[in-house]
């Protein structure tokens, strides 16, 4: 979608008169903004244009695929202007590794986007800065260990949802169904049970609106309308999924306002039930200290809560549906799978510990996240100094975009980067092997803080399936028409598509778990 699209959509009631009077105007007012560098040494790119800067390049329905190309013109440090502001990007792993982790302090900062500011306040941990993201982020990480994250408990959690999870898979009887739903509702009941301190079922409508409001809120934060919104706010404030946004968001907060309440009315600060008690725990102390300036209060309690909620559902779950679509789509590799859970671990449940003996079903789960590529780009950061950077001199506050894809698809560390291609994690000898590019989970002081979750639940939750079930296209639709080009959204999603799980074996009901 071109930028013309976008802004005749949001512009609709404007007359075209005064849509270019409002261009004329801005475009005198910002292009001072697009004279001639100052500095030579600032990191090159393409000749951005008056208030719209370099948008007329890019495909804003997959604005990586345009950085990838850009990347391999102007280097792996490169300059874009987004409308009118200016981006830094950060392409290739050794580019990657050296910014986030050997330069953490320096790119450590969030540059939020505009419409987040506008929700999150400053508020919770994915788009905060400051004492509030540091005190926010400690606490969250060390009340998920105390509530299972990595631990046995956790384990135990993944493995009971799994009995949900396959027993709603056995009701279609091997006839084709869309899994979307309920792969979501497993991956979230986990991080549900560890911030709220309880399950839900499948069926229950408020969790399902939790479930679809998150779903929906990240796909319309992808899309070309809020995109250029953010950049030109003052233009395209109008458009509709900016008020479908925000409506999704309000939704949301209610539903979780009226969940804290509960919690509230039946709060025992001596039996913490999960992250949100220890947090009331925590705020009651402070109260009693009389320590009128801390960050334990209501609203980043709830923005903390919608972080968790989302980031514990959408990529985990995102990426079990990939594993799924490319097991059916590639049965001899599903074959190698189920033959390796047959005999390494027969009928019994998988646990955490059988990683380490299970090479070839590691390496899958490892590739498809690499090919999946779900977060292409990172939350973007922002300088917090002055920095020179591989001979480039970046200014404090400039915002800088960590192109991930870049990393997982880097030509210089994967041998098929764009093939499905699980040898990428074998040796030789067919074991498992780590590798120094896989940064599905980002890097340094902003990595992903539920990486060790999620990865025990990929892992949990894709054994335990490919042991119980055999995927395959629906009937009629060959493997060649299973589609491997993602939706468009904020994360990279599968396309709308239903598969088969026919049961492994007949005996399979007698299979304990």
């Amino acid at each position: 979608m071109g930028i013309l699209d976008v802004f005749l959509q949001s512009t609709s009631s404007i007359s075209l008169l005064g849509g270019l009077v409002v261009l004329l105007l801005f475009y005198l007012v910002f292009s001072s903004s697009f004279s001639s560098k100052e500095d030579s040494k600032e990191p090159p790119g393409p000749t951005p244009l008056p208030l719209i800067g370099n948008l007329l390049q890019l495909d804003l329905k997959r604005p990586y695929h345009t950085l990838l190309e850009l990347s391999k013109k102007y280097g792996s440090v490169f300059t874009v202007y987004l409308g009118p502001k200016k981006v830094v990007v950060l392409a290739g792993y050794k580019t990657m590794k050296d910014a986030l982790v050997n330069h953490a302090e320096e790119f450590g900062e969030r540059d939020p986007m505009l419409i987040m500011r506008e929700l999150n306040k400053g508020h919770g941990i994915s788009w905060s800065n400051g004492d509030s993201w540091k005190e926010m982020r400690r606490f969250a990480l060390t009340n998920l260990r105390e509530f299972g994250m990595g631990k046995k408990a956790s384990e135990d959690k993944i493995i009971t949802e799994c009995e949900y999870l396959i027993e709603v898979f056995k009701k279609f009887k091997g006839e084709a169904f869309d899994m979307t739903q309920p792969l979501q509702y497993a991956v979230s009941n986990i991080i549900c049970s560890m911030v709220y301190g309880s399950r839900f079922e499948y069926d229950d409508p408020e969790f399902t609106s939790l479930v679809y409001s998150i779903s929906t809120l990240l796909q319309l934060l992808g899309s070309p309308s809020i995109q250029v919104y953010n950049m030109f706010p003052w233009f395209c404030k109008w458009t509709p999924n900016r008020k479908s946004f925000h409506r999704l968001d309000a939704a949301f907060i209610k539903q979780n306002f009226q969940l804290l309440s509960r919690l509230k009315e039946t709060f025992n600060p001596q039996m913490c039930r999960g992250l949100v008690d220890a947090f009331l725990v925590q705020k009651q102390k402070l109260e009693k200290s009389e320590i009128t300036n801390s960050h334990f209060h209501e609203e980043n309690l709830m923005i903390t809560v919608q972080n968790l909620f989302s980031a514990g559902t959408e990529t985990s779950a995102t990426t079990l549906r990939w594993g799924l679509l490319l097991m059916a789509k590639y049965a001899k590799i599903q074959d190698q799978v189920q033959e390796e859970l047959s005999r390494e671990i027969g009928s019994r449940q998988v646990r955490a510990e059988d990683r380490k003996n299970l090479h070839f079903t590691n390496a899958v789960i490892h590739e498809t996240q690499r090919l999946a590529s779900i977060t292409p780009m990172s939350l973007p950061h922002k300088t917090a100094k002055d920095v020179t950077f591989q001979g480039y001199v970046i200014k404090k506050g400039t915002a800088v975009i960590p192109l991930m894809i870049s990393v997982l698809y880097d030509e210089s560390e994967w041998e098929r980067p764009h093939s499905f291609y699980p040898a990428h994690f074998l040796d030789k000898d067919g074991k498992f092997v780590k590798r120094e590019a896989f940064m599905p989970f980002s890097a340094g002081h902003r990595a992903c803080p539920g990486e060790s979750l999620a990865r025990m639940e990929l892992f949990i939750f894709f054994t335990s399936l490919l042991q119980h079930f055999r995927f395959t296209p629906p009937p009629g639709v060959s493997v060649d028409e299973l589609d491997l080009t993602p939706r468009v959204g904020f994360t990279l999603n599968p396309l709308p598509h239903k598969l088969c799980a026919a049961p492994v074996h007949e005996e399979e009901e007698g299979l304990r778990i």
